[in-house]
């Protein structure tokens, strides 16, 4: 899986170790999901000012929040359709983190910020590939999901 890395935030200047862990992440999600090897993500790491100005463009929520995914396979009826589109399996889409969220949560929770990290990858790449959590049975069935994947990471609360 191909996987664009970018920071576009301050909170932290190094976030090479994070890079590693959305690389090792998102590379084992691809494996159990079957994915094409050709496929790209998008990773932005953001603040929360960041995350709340596309929360509030996208969503219309006018507030910070952990994690958006914006994928590229879902289509809207006012979208035209692309006939033999090669790349259309390949791009899934960007995951977009708030950093600043995330080290609250890991904290709130009583876990790491690596840990929290890992979990907000493995539900933006859920998402990219179809799973929601708007009805009560897709959300239980993302949760297994995001526990399995993370339980074969190693990668525990």
């Amino acid at each position: 899986m191909e996987i664009a890395l970018s920071n576009m935030q301050e909170l932290y200047t190094d976030v090479s170790e994070l890079d590693k862990l959305a690389e090792r992440v998102l590379d084992r999600v691809a494996i159990e999901k079957g994915l094409d090897e050709d496929a790209e993500v998008g990773v932005l790491w953001v603040d929360d000012i960041y995350i709340r100005t596309l929360n509030k463009t996208y969503r219309g929520i006018d507030r910070s929040t952990d994690v958006l995914s914006f994928a590229l396979q879902e289509q809207s009826e006012d979208e035209p359709d692309v006939l033999d589109d090669p790349f259309k399996e390949m791009l899934l889409g960007d995951i977009v983190i708030s950093l600043e969220t995330a080290k609250r949560q890991a904290l709130e929770f009583g876990h790491s910020l690596e840990r929290e990290v890992a979990f907000l990858l493995v539900h933006g790449i859920l998402h990219l590939i179809g799973y929601d959590h708007q009805a009560e049975t897709e959300c239980s069935l993302m949760q297994q999901e995001e526990e399995r994947i993370l339980n074969v990471l190693g990668i525990k609360r």
